[in-house]
Parts: C-alpha cells; sequence; structure tokens
C-alpha cells in the first residue's frame, strides 16, 4: 500500500511537449512518476498541464482529474468534458485533442 498526502500540492518536474502536439496557446506540462513495476509496464503519478491545446497518442490508462477542467476530444469518438473527480479510461492508439480550459492535474494508472 501506498500513501501519497498533499497530490493536489504535490510538486512536478518539468515534462516538455513535443513542439508539433501544440496546437494553440503555450501550455506547459509537468508531473511525477509515483510507482513503476519492476517490469515498467505499470506507471502510476501525477501530471499536470496548462491551458492551451495540444494533440497526442495515448497509452491504455484510466486518470482521475484532481483540479482544473478540460475537452478532451477523442478522434472518431467521444467528446470529454472534464473536472475535479471525473474518471476517464483513454485507450492505447486513441488520438486525442486536449482543450484545456483551466490547468489540469490528474492520478493516473497507465498499462503499457
Amino acid at each position: 500500500m501506498v500513501n501519497i498526502p498533499g497530490i493536489a500540492d504535490a510538486d512536478l518536474e518539468p515534462e516538455p511537449l513535443d513542439p508539433s502536439q501544440i496546437v494553440s496557446g503555450e501550455p506547459v506540462v509537468t508531473g511525477k512518476v509515483l510507482w513503476e513495476s519492476p517490469d515498467g509496464r505499470q506507471i502510476r503519478g501525477i501530471w499536470q498541464i496548462t491551458p492551451g491545446v495540444v494533440t497526442d497518442t495515448e497509452a491504455n490508462e484510466l486518470f482521475v482529474v484532481v483540479s482544473g477542467r478540460a475537452t478532451i476530444e477523442v478522434e472518431g469518438g467521444s467528446v470529454l468534458e472534464v473536472g475535479p473527480g471525473d474518471a476517464c479510461i483513454l485507450r492505447e492508439g486513441d488520438h486525442t485533442r486536449w482543450t484545456v480550459h483551466e490547468t489540469l492535474r490528474k492520478a493516473y494508472h497507465i498499462s503499457l
């Protein structure tokens, strides 16, 4: 068992975006891996992005929004409006467009 107090205030490290992912604005990404399985196929952590619009290709991920708001458009699929307390599942290979309205912080679990 791991208890991580203060997830909403945890210090995060820079995770620079590939410039080709930025559609508009000047979003900044930070994060912190909190746990990784010995084989590297399971990762849990915290991730944050400031307002702007970015694209991404997803991994298998479950996340819960800690703070902030965003609209996530899945190419050929759903449009998700997410905010504090929302849980989402993204599928490996999904192409997404994230419109971040308020700095978004999430706790995540990725399966590779």
